[in-house]
């Protein structure tokens, strides 16, 4: 689930791959703003199947990782 995210962050909000580890946080370390966010969570949903009522949770990549393994239907 880890790499399938990390392929989302760099394809679709251009974050440098170096930068994705499960520690680090969304907008602090990799400078996601409030909008990519919910742009983040809406590819997650159709890519994963899953349903993201609320972002302010999900504060590190570990985090949305261990959402999508929890709530993916795939």
């Amino acid at each position: 689930m880890f790499e399938k995210l990390k392929k989302i962050l760099v394809d679709e909000l251009s974050i440098n791959p170096d930068d994705i580890t499960l520690s680090a946080e969304l907008a602090a370390d990799l400078g996601i703003n409030s909008l990519e966010l919910m742009d983040l969570a809406l590819i997650c949903e159709e890519t994963f199947g899953v349903s993201i009522d609320e972002t302010k949770n999900l504060i590190t990549v570990g985090d949305v990782v261990d959402y999508l393994e929890e709530n993916a239907n795939n």
